[in-house]
């Protein structure tokens, strides 16, 4: 993408009315204006609040607030010239039941409140591969679920499709050590009874690994609040 594109993107970004980009910085108080809020301030409604984190172009988030119309879903990620693409969309199509919020994942604390949210899509993330050190940065880390412990409702669902079997096995040791309802593992989502609906949208990215001929996998589990979540040796 040139600079020229980037800049186009990232100014109408500041145009959209349903994308956010709150200014916000690791060890401060500071909080998103809408935490706590989002339905009453921006969807104007109580219908349940779906995240999708690391959302890339929002295709995925913007399919399934056309499917269900009353639902709220709002896609999270902080490249600002991916997201552009599902605002653009979701503005153009008239959709009142989206929102779009550029921050890191590590600062989703700071933007929704306490049971705020009822559901999360992980949708291909960086699977961290490398150095143990990484491990922390992965979605589906201790660290990262302990995020969510802090906005979603107590035994709200987590879904995660990945093309990566390293992330899928590491996923699945996190949800059995710390003792986690599983709901759904297929290691194949394709030939599973379990590609319907939701789990037939395809991102960007699972497009692209389709021509790769990679296997999709999938995983549906429970996030209580009260579990003090702990990370696996490797």
């Amino acid at each position: 993408m040139s600079q020229k594109n980037k800049l186009f993107k990232f100014a109408q970004n500041e145009t959209f009315p349903h994308l956010f980009q709150p200014k916000l910085m690791y060890g401060t108080p500071d909080e998103f204006e809408l935490k706590g809020k989002w339905n009453s301030d921006f969807f104007h409604n109580d219908n349940p609040i779906t995240v999708e984190l690391g959302c890339g172009k929002g295709e995925y988030s913007v399919a399934m607030a056309k499917e269900i119309p009353t639902g709220n879903f709002i896609g999270v990620d902080i490249k600002g010239a991916r997201m552009w693409r599902g605002a653009s969309d979701s503005l153009e199509m008239g959709m009142k039941n989206i929102a779009f919020l550029r921050t890191r994942v590590e600062f989703t604390p700071k933007c929704f409140g306490r049971d705020e949210v009822s559901e999360i899509w992980i949708t291909f993330p960086d699977p961290q591969l490398g150095p143990k050190s990484k491990h922390k940065k992965r979605l589906t880390s201790s660290r990262f679920l302990s995020y969510y412990q802090n906005f979603l409702i107590d035994n709200g669902i987590v879904n995660l499709k990945t093309d990566d079997d390293t992330l899928y096995e590491y996923t699945k040791g996190i949800i059995a050590h710390n003792g986690l309802p599983l709901l759904i593992d297929t290691p194949n989502l394709y030939e599973s009874e379990h590609y319907t609906g939701f789990l037939t949208l395809k991102t960007h990215y699972e497009k692209m690994w389709n021509k790769e001929n990679r296997t999709i996998k999938y995983l549906r589990f429970r996030l209580p609040q009260n579990v003090v979540l702990e990370e696996m040796e490797e």
